[in-house]
């Protein structure tokens, strides 16, 4: 799960229309979902952390800055109008919720053992809340081939891409065009986390990711040089609760 900064309000107040965000937040963040990390290019939503509605809803929030990321379909619906504890989840505009997760080559999340007790409960608990602890469905076409239609199959191609594009580099280790390719292979297909995993011996393509995934410098979750995470999380906007992980 991506950190992300998304710096100060664009507007004085709250906005008009909580829509009316979501220009602001594609360009600082990218077209990307807050929580599993897929590139969407059409319906990514404004999501509201805390719910706008239902029985936890918070009406003072539903315009407000500070309480928006992006969300795709999928997440969004599991999160729904669940109630929100920020003391028991982590969140990617205050957490360092990279450091909180292993991706792993079948697809799946777990939470990273290194963590403490208590940070693995709550990292647990944001997986349960968007729904990324749901196990991989397989589904096949009329051809008996298999297609990913779910968060945990989209993964596990994205991690088949990501270590052949690793092989690219083991080939020319220093050949800055390929560096320059996988890039922008990344780019487009999201998932900042699994192409972090897949290079993590590579501390340039690591800077790349970091530099080129929009909003994930800013968060300070990152030595720029090394790529490797600084926890806490910085907040450098000192959002409520930040810096747990």
């Amino acid at each position: 799960m991506r950190p992300v900064r998304k710096g100060i309000s664009p507007v004085v107040g709250d906005f008009n229309k909580y829509e009316d965000a979501k220009t602001e937040l594609v360009s600082r963040l990218g077209l990307y979902c807050s929580y599993c990390e897929r590139q969407i290019n059409t319906l990514l939503a404004v999501e509201h952390i805390e719910p706008k509605k239902g029985d936890f809803s918070q009406p003072h929030l539903a315009k407000r800055w500070s309480n928006f990321l992006l969300a795709c379909t999928n997440c969004n619906s599991c999160k729904s109008n669940k109630k929100v504890d920020f003391k028991r989840l982590l969140f990617p505009d205050r957490d360092n919720s990279y450091h909180a997760y292993i991706y792993q080559d079948d697809g799946t999340i777990i939470v990273n053992p290194v963590l403490l007790a208590r940070q693995q409960v709550m990292a647990r608990n944001t997986l349960r809340l968007v729904g990324l602890d749901k196990p991989m469905q397989v589904y096949k076409d009329s051809n008996d081939e298999q297609v990913a239609l779910d968060r945990s199959g989209q993964r596990m191609e994205v991690i088949s891409t990501a270590k052949i594009a690793l092989g690219l580099l083991i080939n020319a280790p220093e050949n800055q065009d390929i560096k320059k390719a996988i890039e922008m292979m990344a780019l487009p297909t999201g998932y900042f986390s699994i192409w972090m995993k897949i290079f993590d011996q590579y501390p340039d393509m690591k800077s790349r990711f970091i530099r080129g995934f929009k909003g994930t410098e800013g968060s300070g979750c990152f030595d720029i040089v090394s790529g490797d995470v600084v926890t806490p999380a910085p907040n450098p906007n000192g959002l409520a609760h930040g810096g747990k992980v």
